[in-house]
């Protein structure tokens, strides 16, 4: 199975990898997002540690059950050949109404079918207020006009 853009990448095929991740983390479809990952795919996320599809769907599973109106946008730090660097800002807020924006940043490394094998993610959550949020689009992807990491000044 191939996963287009597939690398090396390029400028623009990068960024393409980097909003196609977004859109897939920003439907909350742990089945549809493991889909953009090898088999065998390894991540560290936070201080956890995750082998393969099924561990992907049920890390995802357990963190949209958690993080409530989760809304995301990755932006292109860096690329090389088959590896991507993004960093990344996301809103959510638990069950009690609590909202955060949580700040990071992914280094990625793909096999040469697209799929990603490696990921590496350092995250740290930041208390906002209600009113603080900067994304207020309807749930899902990211509309194409609205702004930035960079053009919100996150």
């Amino acid at each position: 199975m191939t996963h287009p853009p597939v690398p090396p990448f390029t400028h623009e095929s990068a960024i393409q990898k980097v909003r196609a991740a977004e859109d897939g983390w920003n439907s909350r479809n742990p089945e549809k997002v493991s889909l953009a990952y090898t088999p065998d795919s390894r991540w560290r996320n936070r201080a956890e540690f995750i082998n393969g599809r099924d561990e992907i769907v049920s890390f995802l599973t357990r963190k949209w059950r958690r993080e409530l109106d989760y809304r995301l946008i990755k932006e292109l730090w860096a690329f090389v050949g088959n590896r991507i660097a993004v960093r990344f800002a996301y809103e959510s807020h638990d069950d009690s109404g609590n909202w955060f924006r949580s700040y990071g940043n992914e280094n990625w490394e793909f096999d040469d079918k697209g799929l990603m094998r490696v990921r590496h993610a350092c995250i740290n959550d930041l208390p906002i207020e209600e009113s603080e949020r900067k994304y207020h689009w309807p749930l899902g992807r990211r509309p194409d006009g609205h702004p930035s990491l960079s053009d919100l000044g996150l």
